[in-house]
């Protein structure tokens, strides 16, 4: 696989910190979008950061230029949910104006539960925790935006209701629309191999304008 550039937006969150580290690991040109240069990230080198805003789209469009592609992993604080549909747009937008590629990552909410007659993560009665279901309605409108867009190359991944650290074992299965659990109904993934599948999609390209989701 031939080095990639790759920008990332939100590399201090959960997600984002190991993305940066499995694309470093393969060697692939990483680049972050940062609002400021303090703390912890000053120390990552040889990660380039690149100041910008994602409410912005002059800063993702600035900052997306000579990039492969772009990796959106922003979770807005709690209490700002609404935040990542407006967000997402301003990333889309600014990546679609230089020809790139984004990859969002995205929320459970949109997947069909298996054997539950049509039931989403998100419509399921009691699937959710109360505290989370404002980030997975953020997120369901997240993904809604996407599929009504027409211009940008994006991609969609949803992780599984159980996204937590743990082991990079490398492997991982993938589903569409429907959550992928085991032989317990149980569906969650490491956020170590979270961050594999999110840079094995950015070298093989295999969902253009589609959602999918993994789990191990």
């Amino acid at each position: 696989m031939k080095k990639m550039k790759i920008l990332i937006i939100g590399s201090t969150g959960n997600v984002g910190r190991r993305v940066v580290e499995e694309a470093r690991n393969r060697g692939h040109e990483v680049s972050v979008m940062v609002r400021r240069l303090d703390g912890e990230i000053n120390k990552t080198k040889p990660i380039k950061h690149m100041i910008g805003d994602a409410a912005n789209v002059e800063d993702v469009k600035r900052c997306s230029q000579n990039h492969d592609i772009v990796i959106s992993a922003i979770r807005p604080k709690e209490g700002n949910e609404n935040e990542l549909i407006k967000l997402t747009q301003h990333v889309m937008k600014g990546v679609c104006a230089v020809g790139g590629r984004v990859i969002i990552v995205g929320g459970a909410a949109r997947l069909l539960i298996p054997k539950e007659n049509g039931e989403t993560v998100l419509t399921m009665p009691g699937f959710l925790p109360t505290q989370i279901v404002d980030i997975a309605k953020a997120c369901q409108a997240q993904f809604d935006m996407c599929v009504t867009d027409k211009t940008t190359n994006w991609t969609y991944l949803s992780p599984p209701p159980m996204l937590v650290p743990g082991e990079r074992t490398g492997a991982y299965r993938v589903g569409a629309d429907q959550l992928v659990v085991d032989q317990n109904g149980k569906s969650a993934i490491s956020l170590e191999d979270f961050a594999v599948a999110l840079v094995d999609e950015a070298e093989q390209a295999k969902h253009i304008r589609k959602g999918f989701t993994v789990a191990n």
